[in-house]
């Protein structure tokens, strides 16, 4: 018998199939005051319609302007947070991997779309996901205009959610950074990390939570002074769009270029800031890491060369500086709340990351 034999006379509802539109309106709903939250003068409308719309007028005045896009996701860092039901801080992460994209180019982030994919929508889930969405908006100062809430019965577990967001940026070509700028004898000021951040996630979690209970993951541990594993993980990534323009606007031409630490570590994420002619060599031992950082690193007993390829290591901006500005440059990113370390130096080489002081990383 045929699957249209088998259901002739017989009706099957949506909501039967799993899907129920009426918690979707519920969800949008919830979510209006914290997507109003993030609304930039450029905005227009309000969510609901078939797209999110956003004026361009600022870009008139300028010379060549270039929008800049960057899209990602939160990664496996989302199961921890269903695991532990902390749900609050994942949007955050969401947006900071994608405004610390774009913002390696010198852009300003102007708005953001968000997809949320889960098993059974909720409304008071919905609202707490897309609240952290809308936090991370605000701190990245980038509009929330548009979204999708798809719920995928039989697909996904109930409680398993999965999120990834789009964003948009603007700059002026002349302002643009560029690794092209980067000259031999520049500065390598690193901006300290909140913790892991987004990556590395799978290699954290097996290492630091699999095989254990709720109760162990969330007790305190005096070696992540008194935060429990979970807590630590879930620190959510720092975003450095504000504090980062604010130095390109107070010290303009000072930064050449900047690099964005995520997953491939420093290794594999600084290289991306430089020519073909200029080597980064970076000092290990020179700044400070969030005790999660070294905490998981043992779990793992990861090599140095493994830990500086897979993890931040406390490092989660490197901003490559003209060394006659770089106090100028160390003393606004200070100002506008962020911890600084200089790491190394640019030299000649082949667009390669190298390192000094080998051993001195965990020291």
């Amino acid at each position: 018998m045929s699957d249209m034999e088998r259901n002739e006379g017989t009706q099957v509802t949506y909501a039967q199939a799993g899907v129920d539109t009426a918690e979707g309106a519920r969800a949008v709903d919830a979510i209006k005051d914290a997507v109003h939250s993030t609304y930039r003068p450029e905005v227009i409308g309000d969510i609901g319609g078939f797209g999110g719309l956003f004026s361009l007028a600022a870009a008139k005045d300028m010379e060549d302007p270039i929008l800049v896009s960057g899209t990602d996701g939160v990664g496996t860092k989302l199961r921890l947070a269903q695991i532990v039901g902390k749900h609050d801080t994942v949007g955050i992460d969401l947006v900071a991997m994608c405004a610390n994209d774009v913002l390696a180019t010198g852009a300003e982030p102007l708005f953001f779309l968000d997809y949320l994919a889960i098993g059974k929508l909720r409304a008071e889930v919905a609202d707490v996901l897309v609240s952290g969405v809308a936090e991370g908006c605000r701190q990245a100062g980038c509009a929330l205009i548009g979204g999708e809430m798809a719920e995928h019965p039989g697909v996904m577990d109930p409680d398993e959610y999965d999120l990834s967001g789009f964003c948009v940026a603007l700059v002026d070509r002349p302002r643009m950074l560029d690794p092209e700028q980067v000259r031999e004898g520049d500065v390598l000021v690193g901006i300290a990390s909140s913790g892991l951040h987004s990556n590395g996630y799978s290699l954290a979690r097996r290492v630091c939570t699999e095989g254990r209970s709720l109760d162990e993951i969330t007790a305190p541990v005096e070696e992540l002074g008194g935060q429990s594993v979970a807590d630590a993980l879930l620190t959510p990534t720092r975003i450095y769009v504000k504090s980062v323009l604010s130095v390109l606007r107070q010290v303009p031409g000072a930064v050449h270029a900047l690099a964005h630490i995520t997953g491939g570590g420093i290794t594999e994420n600084l290289n991306r800031a430089l020519p073909k002619s200029i080597d980064a060599l970076v000092e290990l031992g020179t700044w400070d890491m969030p005790a999660v950082v070294p905490y998981v690193c043992r779990a793992a007993q990861l090599s140095e060369v493994e830990a500086l390829k897979t993890f931040n290591m406390g490092v989660g901006m490197v901003l490559i500086v003209d060394p006659e500005q770089v106090e100028a440059v160390e003393a606004a990113l200070q100002a506008a709340g962020e911890r600084t370390f200089r790491i190394g130096r640019t030299v000649a080489g082949a667009g390669e990351v190298r390192y000094a002081n080998e051993g001195q990383l965990f020291a």
